[in-house]
């Protein structure tokens, strides 16, 4: 299907979160996967062990040179940590001459509990970013640091992400998992209404990248001409084989399986 995503967000060095995730993601759902990369990540599945700058200047060179060679059909964000890093990123997207569809994953805490945005980056990601977003896609935490909300409950969720969609986000997509239960339910919040998206909880620990997988399947689809509530029900479902399907790896919060839409090639087995 084809379609030209390109990605500015960290890198993970345990491959489960981050651009490692985002390319996978991309390219298993048939698109192309670009990158801009905001920073370096030291981690693994058991947490975030160092963090590495990428200079603002040069995030926002990789933006330009991508975009006036290659082009792209949308865009994705996600650790941008500092204001200066999300006023590139801005600048950077800006210098394209036709507004791509954009995905905000408002990357603010790891799985582990590690902080990775800047105290000072909050107003800069709701003044530069929302308004240009397509989409933002907050789990519960973040859209609590957000709108100063607390969140307990479905209805919260609808709350937050009305206050969500007044500070500039055209579309928000709220992201149930945080909420006890096996019930799980998410909210689609858009001009024309409110869609619930929901399942049922699988049992497991392998969940490092989600959230970063959900964004970029979901980019992926608008990249591909699909509508927004298409995307979305199609990056679920997307995430959600590839949870059931983990590999295992790590003594943490393991990997997802990307890989689960490719197709084996039927190598013979080894002798």
């Amino acid at each position: 299907m084809n379609g030209r995503v390109l990605i500015a967000a960290g890198s993970d060095s345990g491959g489960g979160a981050g651009i490692q995730a985002d390319i996978k993601t991309v390219t298993a759902l048939g698109g192309y996967a670009m990158t801009a990369i905001t920073a370096l990540t030291a981690q693994n599945s058991q947490g975030v062990f160092g963090v590495e700058e990428v200079p603002p200047a040069f995030i926002r060179r990789q933006i330009e040179l991508v975009l006036g060679d290659l082009g792209a059909d949308a865009a994705k964000t996600g650790m941008l940590h500092r204001a200066e890093v999300i006023q590139a990123v801005h600048e950077g997207l800006a210098s394209y001459d036709f507004p791509l569809p954009l995905v905000v994953d408002p990357v603010m805490v790891a799985k582990g509990g590690q902080s990775l945005l800047d105290q000072n980056a909050h107003q800069a990601l709701i003044a530069l970013l929302l308004p240009a977003a397509r989409l933002l896609t907050p789990n519960l935490p973040e859209a609590e640091a957000l709108t100063g909300l607390a969140i307990s409950s479905v209805d919260d969720m609808a709350r937050a992400g009305q206050a969500l969609r007044a500070l500039g986000a055209p579309a928000v997509l709220m992201k149930g998992g945080h909420l006890d239960g096996d019930d799980l339910t998410d909210l689609l919040l858009t001009a024309d209404g409110v869609t619930a998206f929901r399942g049922r909880r699988i049992a497991t620990t392998s969940t490092h990248g989600t959230g970063c997988t959900l964004a970029s399947a979901i980019a992926t689809g608008l990249a591909q001409g699909l509508s927004l509530t298409h995307a979305v029900a199609r990056a679920r479902e997307y995430v959600r084989q590839a949870i059931a399907t983990a590999p295992g790896y790590g003594r943490g919060h393991g990997p997802l399986n990307h890989g689960h839409t490719v197709a084996p090639f039927g190598l013979d087995p080894a002798p």
